[in-house]
């Protein structure tokens, strides 16, 4: 299935504002991060479990170890705190 993704603020300067990506049908949230984050290099910067970071599914926030991503999903990747 197609989901695409958003990033915000440094992780938005760190990947650009987006992409689009595969992903196995029952893939959590969760594990659509560690994906990204096994591409290494600026992926892994980003994403990396040790950052503070939010996500929402469909613009809203969601847990993402209890959270499944569904077909056509928006999903952001945030710091907790953007400004602005």
């Amino acid at each position: 299935m197609k989901v695409q993704l958003r990033y915000f603020a440094s992780v938005r300067e760190a990947l650009g504002p987006g992409e689009t990506v595969e992903l196995a049908a029952g893939t959590r949230l969760s594990g659509l991060r560690d994906q990204l984050i096994a591409r290494g290099g600026r992926h892994a910067e980003a994403l990396g479990r040790g950052r503070a970071l939010r996500m929402a599914l469909d613009q809203a926030m969601v847990d993402d170890e209890a959270t499944l991503v569904h077909e056509g999903a928006e999903i952001a990747f945030f710091p907790p705190v953007t400004g602005g």
